[in-house]
């Protein structure tokens, strides 16, 4: 009894058949990914892959005893994939596809199996799982030494390739503006990860070895072909280059290896841009709304008519240019476009009929582009060489050419027309093959005389079928037969139960049917043998001749990329031309001084999202870094602060794009940072309220400030009590106007009308109100900026207009003249005026002082981690006497 009882409590033994056996093999080489397992004409999950596959795809899930066991099991038609892959990679899932990699009719035992591809969010070729219009970036972040990180972005799609290092702050920016669809970072650091950037990132984590110069030093130059990565500009890199090598490792596990087509590693140099923080790109709404029905910018900008040039533009407009010479190209560009409208038209005409040439030429170096793929890619490249002359004829139509058309020439002599290929392409491949290279009808005639030998037997041989039919049916009187083909039998003859009785005594019955018998002849299977070898013949030819045409179009890789590249500048760049005349934008004039003036600026969103009929309120502005540094903007609320601030970041940020501006004139002194502290939400999730993330991107402003800065501040301290609020915004004035070294000009819209007393205290404060006419009890906004500082609020008035209850306004209105009638106002008013002035000093050394260049070195060389305890407060104290 007691050894029944043991035995009945010994697990089970499950028989293992050989094709459980093959799939735990290959599941277990891809941890963490769902495998689809290709059986038959399905392609299988099991266990917990069914399970989650069910739930996101909506198919059914059901279980099958399993030696004993029961194990779940979901599975779709292999027709479907391209329908079922991109639901399952945008729900962040590693899909492993399993294919069978011999024919099942001649396998010997169990078909051979192996993974072809493993399809991440962030590794994709599939035209299902991607969008035309934005890049698809596999992200890589490496945490290095001394608090500097290295990043990386690979979007494999289209071979572009990018690194540097920086900051945290700079990472995180870049992992804001950049959005990749996944990121890789090393597993010991999953909390700092999670920590520092968030989780809204779909991730994947390697184990720490990977995670060395030398390891990531070696795989890039052995890529690339070279000896070291000096050509390309990021040798000093460090940690950038460890995040790269990172990501060719990365592709190698996912089994993508043929990779040819990233053919370069770029350097992302942070002194090229724009500085935006994460909350300045947010709070600007350049690429996503904040709200949900909201329009960013790049809904509004985005007129381009190509993928290239619309992934081009979103880049563009996250990475403003800080240098004057290229931002003024793309002016003169945008310009040249406006002033010669047929030739823009011309141009657009031609860019609309070129296709997705960095994916398509990116498919052709890793063997996945299908026969209509090669055609679009012929179509494409049709295009160039007219936009070439096109570019050329502007250049030479003008007399002694000005530097304005510079641009124009050297973007026709970086294009390649391609004539080799493309005219190998028009002469072997025909204008309508089909998607699979294994279905015939790829190849034009007179290419090759075998193929056209097997193809005239192939569809002679059907047109003779045709003809055995016609003869029977004469023959036997049975008019209802017809000569059909499958799998099992090949060709047969089908006759209906009524006409049985006529069926010739030469014929062999194969199949009966519910209402019919089916037949084959002697004569029947000799012609199908004739043409099924000539199909699978001809099939052979064609899959040959197509593939030759690949390796030669791969010979193209680099110079396509180029036409690519130059494609997409023409395209973002005539995208501006079409907005601008669209929306009556005109040529800013940048400047390297620090004034910014604008004369009847617009809020390029806002004034498209206006009622018919009702036109934009524009405003003039005018900002230096000598007499009109600050300007404090009050007013009541709706009167329009908020969009005067937004509308001045981003006519700033819109010319250094190198568009058009919604302004009358513009001369922008060059900014390098744009900061905006406008508007913000609980961050609950996190155990941050609303006065804590206020406070969070205003510390991260007046910490990075330079003398080129734009800040934008709307309403500071309107989280925490009135005096608080007014003392913070107030200090805060104070600190961007007497910083010793960056003078930044800064906006600062408030409904604390105390400030308005810091024009009086200090010579570069300004004060300005947005101007409101009051009608009996009614208030009208003019959303004009004026001189002079407001001293209502009319809050009362906008909760009337916004429809509070009457008897809650009119009791407002009773404590408000019961208030003012205590001279509360007018004490707090007085108190203002009578506090202590401050203009201290920022720093503990003049600009000049060369202590502070000593002990910038001596902190520079310093190692913390290597320092005891002991060692630290020595050389604190050593630090210490230096600045007494």
């Amino acid at each position: 009894m007691a050894r029944t009882a043991k035995n009945a409590t010994e697990p089970v033994k499950v028989k293992e058949t050989p094709l459980n056996r093959q799939y735990n093999q290959i599941k277990s080489k891809y941890p963490g990914a769902m495998l689809l397992f290709r059986v038959g004409d399905f392609y299988e999950t099991f266990g917990e892959d069914a399970v989650r596959a069910s739930r996101i795809l909506g198919i059914v899930l059901t279980r099958r005893n399993n030696g004993g066991s029961q194990e779940e099991l979901a599975g779709f038609p292999h027709h479907s994939l391209d329908n079922y892959l991109p639901k399952l990679v945008r729900a962040g899932e590693r899909v492993a596809i399993c294919d069978q990699l011999e024919d099942p009719a001649v396998a010997k035992g169990i078909v051979r199996r192996g993974v072809t591809e493993l399809v991440t969010p962030g590794v994709s070729f599939n035209d299902n799982v991607l969008d035309v219009r934005r890049n698809n970036y596999l992200a890589s972040v490496h945490f290095g030494k001394n608090n500097v990180f290295g990043i990386a972005f690979l979007d494999v799609s289209t071979g572009e390739f990018l690194t540097t290092q920086g900051t945290k702050d700079y990472i995180e920016k870049l992992l804001q503006s950049f959005a990749p669809s996944e990121v890789l970072y090393c597993k010991k650091h999953r909390q700092e990860f999670t920590e520092f950037f968030g989780d809204k990132f779909h991730t994947f984590s390697f184990e720490d070895w990977a995670y060395t110069h030398d390891f990531a030093y070696e795989l890039l130059t052995k890529h690339f072909n070279t000896a070291s990565l000096k050509g390309f500009g990021v040798e000093a890199l460090t940690e950038g280059i460890v995040a790269a090598g990172v990501i060719l490792r990365y592709l190698a596990d996912t089994e993508h290896r043929e990779i040819q087509h990233i053919t370069r590693l770029t350097r992302l140099d942070e002194e090229k841009y724009v500085w935006l923080d994460r909350f300045t790109i947010r709070n600007l709404e350049l690429v996503y709304p904040q709200q949900e029905g909201g329009v960013p910018l790049i809904q509004i900008l985005d007129q381009t008519v190509t993928p290239m040039g619309a992934r081009l533009l979103r880049k563009w407009l996250v990475l403003p240019l800080k240098d004057k010479a290229p931002i003024e190209e793309r002016l003169q560009t945008v310009e040249h476009f406006l002033k010669h409208e047929e030739m823009l038209e011309t141009l657009t005409q031609h860019l609309k009929q070129i296709g997705d040439l960095e994916r398509l030429i990116s498919k052709v170096a890793v063997r996945r582009i299908n026969p209509r793929e090669m055609v679009q890619l012929k179509k494409s490249l049709s295009h160039i060489a007219p936009v070439k002359e096109l570019l050329q004829a502007a250049w030479n139509e003008t007399e002694n050419a000005p530097s304005a058309l510079g641009p124009l020439r050297k973007y026709a002599d970086q294009l390649n027309a391609c004539e080799f290929l493309l005219e190998k392409i028009e002469t072997e491949l025909r204008d309508d093959p089909p998607t699979l290279t294994n279905q015939g009808g790829m190849i034009k005639a007179g290419i090759d005389a075998e193929l056209d030998r097997l193809q005239e037997l192939a569809f002679s041989g059907k047109d003779y079928l045709i003809q055995v039919q016609n003869r029977e049916i004469e023959r036997t009187g049975i008019t209802s037969l017809k000569i059909a083909y499958n799998k099992v039998f090949g060709y047969y003859l089908e006759v209906t139960n009524s006409h049985k009785n006529r069926v010739p005594s030469d014929w062999i019955r194969k199949q009966t049917l519910v209402n019919a018998e089916r037949y084959i002849t002697p004569e029947l299977k000799e012609y199908e043998d004739k043409i099924l070898s000539a199909e699978e013949k001809l099939f052979v030819i064609e899959q040959r001749i197509f593939n030759d045409l690949v390796m030669t179009a791969n010979d193209y890789v680099t110079a396509v990329q180029q036409n690519a590249r130059i494609i997409s500048v023409l395209d973002a760049l005539s995208s501006f031309a079409v907005i601008a005349k669209k929306n009556n934008y005109y040529k800013p004039v940048i400047t390297d001084d620090k004034a910014l003036k604008i004369k009847e600026g617009r809020h390029p969103v806002i004034e498209q999202q206006l009622p018919l009929g009702e036109s934009y309120v524009p405003n003039d502005l005018y900002l230096d870094d000598t007499t009109q540094q600050i300007i404090i903007i009050t007013g009541p609320n709706m009167a329009g602060k908020s969009a005067l601030l937004r509308q001045t970041a981003l006519i700033v940020l819109m010319a250094q794009m190198g568009s058009f501006v919604p302004a009358q004139e513009a001369e922008i002194g060059l900014v390098d940072k744009i900061f905006t502290r406008v508007g913000a939400s609980d961050n609950l999730s996190r155990g941050e309220s609303t006065f804590m993330v206020e406070m969070t991107e205003t510390a991260s402003i007046l910490n990075n400030l330079s003398e080129r800065s734009l800040v934008l501040m709307d309403e500071i301290g309107r989280g925490t009590s009135t005096y608080d609020g007014v003392s913070i915004a107030w200090s805060i004035a104070e600190f961007l106007h007497n910083h010793p070294r960056h003078r930044a000009k800064t906006l600062f819209a408030t409904h604390y009308h105390e400030l308005n007393q810091l024009a009086e205290d200090f010579p570069r404060v300004k004060n300005f109100n947005v101007a409101v006419k009051e009608m009996g009890n009614k208030v009208i906004f003019l959303r004009k900026l004026k001189e002079g500082g407001s001293e209502h609020s009319f809050g009362i008035h906008v909760a009337q207009m916004a429809g509070m209850p009457q008897e809650v306004v009119l009791r407002a209105n009773d404590i408000l003249h019961s208030l003012e009638k205590s001279h509360r106002k007018q004490e707090t008013t007085k108190a203002v005026k009578e506090m202590p002035k401050v203009n201290y000093q920022m720093t503990l050394f003049e600009p000049q002082d060369p202590k502070i260049e000593e002990l910038k070195s001596k902190l520079k060389i310093l190692d913390i981690n290597t320092l005891s305890p002991i060692e630290a407060l020595l050389k604190l104290n050593e630090l210490r006497r230096l600045v007494e």
